[in-house]
């Protein structure tokens, strides 16, 4: 993505200049998936005024996730997610992640905040609000910048249930060797592909980055 784009910081700004290029902002996130080693992660850019909805549907994308379990957002302590009235325990103290807009909840550069899917493998992203970035008018956002390694598959047992299973299709004289190795096919955990994440977002937005 060769384009110039300009950190929202630094004295030499009017408060008014600094507010109007907040307001269209664009904010550079690392998501880093909590406890991997080595680190699963993930550096995008996103418009300041998407909404956490529309964040949740770059975030599935980045990762490989397929968006097949709940999720929810812990922004500074107060919880935003996809209302799902049916489950009594996640409506409590849960806001409509489709009426937030990141320029408004999202904390300041530096600051880090968590995005939680499936609340039973309970997979914890890590955000950290890198830097806000005036918009750059030539560009297509969101954009991934970088990443590294595999999304664990769906419904693999959480973290650690990762790992221990990737531990058993590297011995086939494990009891259940064959099990797992026919369940996970053919992975590679140090998978990444930009250029793939970057298309996926192409059609999630509508339209052609640069």
């Amino acid at each position: 993505m060769k384009t110039k784009m300009r950190l929202l910081t630094g004295h030499s700004k009017s408060a008014r200049e600094r507010a109007a290029i907040l307001k269209n902002g664009v904010y550079q996130l690392k998501v880093v998936l909590a406890r991997s080693r080595p680190s699963i992660w993930r550096r995008v850019l996103v418009p300041g005024d998407y909404t956490l909805a529309a964040l949740h549907n770059v975030l599935q994308r980045v990762m490989g996730w397929s968006d097949s379990h709940l999720h929810e957002f812990d922004i500074q302590s107060v919880r935003y997610g996809r209302p799902a009235p049916e489950i009594e325990f996640y409506e409590e103290e849960l806001l409509n992640e489709s009426r937030a807009r990141l320029r408004h909840v999202l904390p300041a550069a530096g600051k880090s905040f968590k995005y939680i899917y499936d609340f039973g493998d309970n997979w914890v992203h890590d955000i950290k609000v890198e830097k806000v970035l005036a918009r750059d008018e030539g560009a297509v956002y969101p954009f991934c910048l970088g990443g590294e390694n595999a999304c664990p598959p769906e419904d693999c047992g959480g973290i650690f249930g990762y790992y221990d299973k990737l531990e058993i299709i590297k011995d086939p004289s494990h009891q259940d060797y064959e099990d797992i190795a026919d369940w996970i096919g053919e992975f590679d955990p140090a998978l990444f592909s930009i250029e793939a994440v970057n298309r996926s977002l192409r059609a999630l937005s509508g339209k052609r980055a640069r």
